[in-house]
């Protein structure tokens, strides 16, 4: 017997799955794909450590270790805006076990680089699984998410970031900072993607929005229905009402730069540009400065793995923000403190106050990487989705090729003073562009 609204209508298979109460399958979903997603941080992470053992074992120069850096940000730039496309031609979960398997090889084929120019191809290679894979699963977690706590599954999906970032810190630490070939190592320990990808095609689900795009109506009943199977019989479902209140939706637009998106789509280019910028720019070349500022490569790696650690509060505290105070000021709230936290750190000179001004940028940048993860899905209807989160992500990425290379040429030119209020600005420029973005908490996608 078919599930009715208020009005006797039936209820569509979204709205079936907007009303369930979190289950152990919506927790299964949200550990397997963020497992994932820990393992791409872990392996971006990597890099920053890797950078700076290769400067001192292959003595390569600043600018090398720049393009290092760089490469991998240009295949997930191109990455990103592909992904996000097969995905909507696709599905969500193939290409999700895909751009693991392309970027978990390649990544364990780099440990065997025999000079920086292979290292290079392979972290092109990388950059393209990697940037794919981001927005994918940001979206998959979105459509399955109930409606009053899907910005929440959201954030907590990349708060796996900060897990992947720590494990690289502590491999950081432990191993490339252990001997000559420690970097080998580590890069060898991102094979596991590879086998990681088996077990997400086996077992997530497909979006059922996007089987009932394709008209697979069986298979999305069949998600539905065991979703629905997983509710303890003592559960609360919540109210279906009988107008439900859709995000801003045009269902028509057959692009997300049509009149109706265009505004949204363009705020969100810009915060991500803009976000790229800064925690590329920053994080990516920490370890790289300290060790520039007389530190030791171990002490370097352990104020890194120090820094890390704040990141977890900073998606705790989005993850709950998000649901109360919404998308948008929290979003913006978070890109605030996180230009604060950069011109702090650009007058850091001593040990404690590196640490105290590195644990802020990374509670509030993190934090804003949740709540901007968590906005973008739910700005296109079904079958933008994909292609607008991913042209997004891309867009950005191009920030995080720039930056690395700028921030050599910055501090050559004018110091780490001057670095780091370049990365207040863009952050105050993004929180700008996200009081341009439509609230949707609340709202069902459409």
């Amino acid at each position: 017997m078919p599930i009715l609204r208020q009005n006797s209508l039936p209820l569509s298979r979204n709205e079936r799955l907007d009303r369930l109460p979190v289950t152990g399958k919506h927790k299964k979903l949200l550990i397997g794909s963020g497992i994932g997603w820990a393992l791409d941080a872990m392996d971006v992470g990597l890099i920053s450590f890797i950078m700076a053992a290769l400067a001192v074992h292959w003595g390569i120069t600043p600018t090398e270790s720049s393009w290092l850096a760089s490469i991998g940000f240009i295949g997930m730039a191109i990455g990103a805006t592909f992904g996000g496309l097969l995905a909507d031609k696709f599905g969500r979960r193939h290409v999700f076990a895909l751009t693991l398997l392309v970027y978990g090889l390649a990544t364990g084929a780099s440990a065997l680089s025999t000079g920086l120019v292979m290292l290079l191809v392979l972290r092109f290679l990388i950059g393209l699984g990697l940037g794919a894979e981001l927005p994918v699963a940001s979206t998959l977690i979105s459509e399955f998410s109930p409606v009053k706590v899907r910005g929440r599954m959201v954030v907590l999906l990349e708060a796996f970031w900060a897990v992947g970032w720590i494990l690289a810190a502590v491999i950081g630490t432990f191993v490339v900072g252990a001997h000559d070939s420690g970097w080998r190592w580590a890069l060898a320990l991102g094979m596991v993607p590879a086998f990681y990808a088996l077990y997400v095609r086996l077992h997530l689900p497909e979006s059922v929005r996007f089987l009932e795009s394709r008209g697979r109506h069986e298979e999305a009943e069949e998600i539905v229905a065991s979703f629905e199977a997983a509710v303890p019989t003592d559960a609360e479902l919540a109210d279906a009402p009988s107008t439900p209140t859709f995000a801003e939706d045009d269902v028509t637009s057959r692009s997300i730069w049509s009149p109706s998106l265009r505004g949204r789509t363009a705020a969100l280019w810009t915060v991500w540009f803009c976000v790229n910028l800064s925690y590329y720019g920053a994080f990516v070349w920490i370890p790289s400065l300290l060790v520039a500022d007389g530190f030791s490569l171990v002490k370097s790696f352990s104020f890194t793995l120090i820094i890390t650690l704040a990141q977890l509060p900073g998606y705790a505290m989005a993850a709950w923000l998000i649901e109360v105070w919404g998308r948008r000021v929290t979003l913006a709230a978070f890109l605030v403190g996180s230009a604060c936290a950069a011109g702090l750190y650009g007058f850091a000179h001593t040990e404690w106050l590196i640490l105290v001004a590195g644990c802020l940028l990374s509670f509030f940048n993190l934090g804003a990487w949740g709540a901007l993860y968590a906005v973008g899905p739910e700005l296109y209807p079904t079958h933008l989705r994909g292609a607008g989160t991913g042209a997004a992500a891309g867009f950005g990425r191009l920030a995080s090729i720039i930056a690395p290379l700028l921030v050599p040429l910055i501090l050559a030119g004018a110091g780490s003073g001057w670095l780091f209020a370049l990365f207040a600005a863009a952050f105050a420029l993004a929180a700008l562009a996200a009081f341009a973005l439509p609230e949707q908490r609340g709202k069902a996608l459409s």
